[in-house]
């Protein structure tokens, strides 16, 4: 016996409010939910994961991963086909899948499959936290934020303070070379940095993950050892929002 299969992992997901159709951008840790029953390899883990994604979004949903390699932070060279990413297994899972789609991002690449893969994996500008940007899309199509065994804080949400405007954060650029299809270009990337100096301004989404899940807007179920839960990328903006007109603060460690 396991501590979850198949089915508990549907019923997890569903219980968290996830629907045919949708867009779910994921990020995950699969270890954290301890042993699945009848799966013997990490690539039956990840299969069995795709597979319970598909079964609730169906042909119409998409499922996109976060595939960073901060490649151009690193002072590395990118290419879209070979570099990997850093966000585990899951996410270089479903990089490799022949069926997937990347985006050229340098720092910030997202893979995708379904529907809308290429939507979102397209046209990466610069910002990889500006307009039409993968998280801008996210947002104007009303996608999901679905963490598997981390709390509400997402990638995303720097999307949100840069369209804010946050004094902590301001745009840096990050040049380097780009290989895309053979091709070799030289490129930037601007990522929306904070003062590592600074500590009182790094992340920390711990006030932002108790108030959502208080308010109900996330929504989280027990999936074997550990938890799987989802909040809508138009919420998450939303309400950070609302909350920094209150409290500067809301999403760093310390005082401005």
């Amino acid at each position: 016996m396991g501590d979850y299969n198949f089915s508990s992992i549907i019923q997890a997901l569903s219980s968290i409010g996830i629907k045919k159709g949708q867009s779910v951008f994921v990020h995950s840790n699969l270890g954290f939910f301890g042993r699945p029953e009848n799966v013997f390899n990490q690539t039956e883990l990840c299969e069995l994961f795709e597979k319970a994604f598909f079964e609730i979004i169906g042909k119409e949903g998409t499922l996109i991963c976060p595939t960073f390699s901060y490649s151009f932070c690193r002072k590395e060279i990118f290419d879209v086909e070979e570099t990997k990413g850093v966000c585990g297994i899951f996410s270089e899972f479903i990089r490799k899948k022949s069926t997937a789609t990347r985006s050229i991002d340098a720092n910030f690449s997202i893979s995708a499959i379904g529907q809308k893969a290429q939507y979102f994996a397209e046209n990466a500008p610069p910002h990889s936290f500006g307009k039409s940007s993968f998280w801008d899309k996210l947002l104007t199509s009303d996608g999901i934020i679905c963490n598997l065994n981390f709390d509400s804080g997402s990638t995303f949400i720097h999307f949100v303070e840069r369209e804010l405007q946050v004094p902590y954060r301001w745009d840096k650029p990050f040049t380097g070379k780009l290989v895309n299809r053979g091709i070799e270009e030289e490129r930037v990337f601007y990522h929306f940095v904070y003062d590592l100096a600074k500590t009182n301004h790094q992340p920390d989404f711990t006030k932002f993950d108790k108030e959502s899940k208080d308010a109900g807007l996330t929504k989280q179920a027990n999936l074997g050892k550990g938890t799987v839960l989802a909040i809508s990328a138009k919420e998450t903006f939303t309400f950070i929002k609302e909350r920094l007109q209150d409290s500067p603060n809301f999403l760093i460690k310390g005082n401005l």
